[in-house]
């Protein structure tokens, strides 16, 4: 049960509905943050589980290296949206003083 590609693409799946949950309900923009952290995980395990066990499913082509090289365009582009996105919270936290994305009114037309 633990050695298949289905438990892996369920905990997948079930990390990146909590992720998107936490998306949905949350209105801080750390949380929000964290929980896009959590989608993008989810992804990068259903990658590597895909590049562990496309080798045992017949017609299915990609090399073994295909889910590390994803994992890792994933992980880079992750950490970029860390950087930008905190950047731009310590900003209006300097400025405005509030972290609730829904009191932010400043940028509506």
């Amino acid at each position: 049960m633990v050695n298949s590609p289905e438990f892996f693409l369920l905990l997948s799946a079930l990390i990146f509905a909590i992720g998107l949950v936490g998306l949905i309900i949350r209105r801080n923009p750390l949380v929000m943050f964290m929980s896009i952290e959590l989608m993008l995980n989810a992804s990068n395990l259903a990658f590597m589980t895909f590049s562990r066990f496309t080798d045992k499913v017949p017609g299915m082509q990609g090399g073994p290296a295909d889910g590390p090289v994803f994992t890792f365009v994933v992980m880079t582009i992750a950490a970029a949206e860390a950087v930008v996105g905190l950047a731009i919270i310590i900003t209006i936290f300097r400025n405005k003083r509030i972290v609730d994305v829904d009191a932010l009114t400043e940028l509506k037309g």
